[in-house]
């Protein structure tokens, strides 16, 4: 692991009231600008810095934390060497060279991963820890939606933007720390540096046990011996809540059950015990929404019809999830159902950024194959006969020589389809690995073209602008800073066009304000991966 503060370097996990005063390192992040206002707003005395300046920096001097731009060891250390603060909170992506976190190292001030600092959130709440190598933010997302929507104001610590739409049809967007007046906290649980082991559950989501982050785990056997040892994380009396449509989730599911614990499984699988799996059938995806029936399990035999305001058929698990969980939480089966159609969607999850020319551009944070070919077909109905155009930005080197037949494959999904240079996010530059690994094993795209390699991201961009027509839908895709380039492309076709580009821009994004994510530490800490 190439960020050498990592959650395993921390002590326990301590009470809130225990924290003190509190610096955060990367505060603009995704994961971290959500604990810095959980934080404050629990009364915690807040402060943090970060790299670069961004809309999600002012967000928080807004909310009464006090930020700076740019690290150094004088915001936590005075001058005759005395800490000045009590804890300072990194993520994964943090290095020991980093002033602040050398500084309140040889202060002797405690120092805690951001995963532990979210669990002192957890300490007197019933928390929901929604894992899985994809899935994690809309699953959570959906969670609160639909705790909301049956009267129950749950905290939420989330790595988007979650948009909802209100009785009277308004939608309204509520950046990813939401501090609620229950006594429940839904987590993003994230497994790839391995913290979501400093979570302990109630009730534990997991959407899939699909290989992923083998840069940290090193094997397939580890990464998912990670996943049972979350599991075994669950308090007594708590739940596993499991995808039985997914091998790797499925056997965590009988792992777990088999060692005593309770499991509810969903899928679209009839399963086996219906009290204990809740069936999702009749699924059926439309331009923008997607239908199904839910039965069995905590919801009981009678069948619920679902209806979702977001595309793709993958949703529809998603859904059957959060309205599980809700369920498990005290939820009426009826009203909880109903509940998920008040989500609309997260921030940088097929997210509209504008029209030009004729042209739609969505963007999207899919970073992984299954996510990738997920995201394609649940496109295919909104393009609505248009072509698909795709501008897609690995994130990771280790991920993208790992997958890089698997993404070529899913991209074929595509019309056109422009491949951009890795963002490198935590690791070191490997100038083996670039776009062309993809397109070097990529098939031909569903209108018979090649995919392209275009390493200067720009230049992709303008590219990608160039191939569109109208009637057409541009995606950008993938975790890193792609999400800047949506912007680009709406310019060109607009100039192409002789018009100015639509503003329909996102209502919020990772960091709760704008459509550009938050670059956090170096621009990739931010990132909830």
């Amino acid at each position: 692991m190439t960020g050498a503060a990592g959650p395993e370097d921390a002590p326990g996990v301590a009470g809130v009231a225990e924290l003190g005063r509190v610096h955060l390192v990367g505060v603009g992040g995704a994961g971290m600008s959500v604990v810095a206002r959980l934080l404050a707003a629990r009364g915690v005395d807040v402060q943090g810095s970060d790299a670069v300046a961004s809309p999600a920096l002012e967000a928080l001097r807004a909310d009464g934390v006090q930020v700076w731009v740019g690290h150094d060891a004088a915001h936590v250390v005075g001058a005759d060497g005395a800490p000045l603060v009590d804890t300072l909170v990194v993520s994964s992506a943090v290095r020991e060279t980093n002033p602040e976190l050398a500084a309140a190292r040889g202060a002797g001030v405690r120092v805690l991963h951001r995963s532990q600092a979210l669990a002192s959130l957890m300490l007197d709440r019933r928390a929901v820890a929604v894992a899985g190598a994809h899935g994690k933010t809309t699953t959570s997302a959906m969670v609160a939606t639909v705790l909301r929507a049956c009267g129950v104001d749950a905290s939420f610590a989330i790595g988007g933007t979650v948009r909802v739409r209100d009785a009277d049809g308004a939608e309204t967007a509520v950046p990813g720390g939401h501090l609620g007046d229950s006594d429940v906290l839904v987590a993003e649980a994230d497994e790839s540096d391995g913290s979501f082991l400093n979570y302990a559950p109630t009730v534990a989501v997991v959407t899939n046990v699909e290989p992923d982050h083998l840069d940290h785990y090193g094997s397939r056997e580890a990464f998912e011996e990670a996943f049972v040892r979350f599991a075994g994380r669950i308090v007594p009396g708590g739940v596993l809540v499991a995808c039985g449509d997914d091998a790797g989730s499925a056997a965590l599911a009988e792992a777990h059950r088999a060692s005593g614990g309770a499991v509810v499984t969903y899928g679209c699988e009839p399963g086996g015990d219906p009290e204990t799996h809740v069936h999702v059938r009749d699924v059926v995806p439309g331009a923008g929404t997607v239908t199904a029936t839910l039965v069995g399990g905590p919801l009981g035999d009678v069948p619920h019809e679902l209806r979702l305001d977001v595309p793709g058929a993958h949703n529809a698990l998603n859904a059957a999830a959060a309205v599980t969980t809700a369920v498990l939480l005290g939820a009426e089966p009826a009203r909880a159902v109903a509940g998920a159609t008040t989500f609309v969607g997260t921030g940088r999850r097929f997210e509209l950024r504008g029209e030009a020319g004729g042209v739609r551009v969505v963007d999207s944070y899919d970073h992984h194959p299954t996510e990738v070919e997920a995201l394609l077909r649940a496109a295919r109905p909104v393009a609505a006969g248009g072509r698909i155009v795709v501008l897609f930005q690995p994130h990771l080197y280790s991920r993208t020589r790992i997958f890089a037949g698997r993404f070529a494959a899913a991209l074929a999904l595509a019309d056109e389809v422009v491949v951009t240079g890795v963002y490198r996010a935590r690791e070191e530059v490997d100038p083996q690995v670039g776009a062309h690994t993809i397109t070097d094993a990529g098939d031909r795209t569903a209108s018979g073209g090649r995919l392209r390699a275009v390493e200067d991201k720009v230049e992709a961009a303008h590219v990608v602008a160039a191939l569109a027509r109208p009637g057409d839908l541009v995606l950008t895709v993938g975790a890193g800073d792609v999400t800047e380039l949506g912007p680009v492309v709406l310019a060109d076709l607009a100039a192409a066009a002789g018009d100015v580009p639509g503003a329909a821009a996102a209502e919020g994004s990772t960091d709760g304000t704008t459509g550009v994510a938050a670059p956090g530490e170096g621009a990739a800490a931010g990132t909830m991966d």
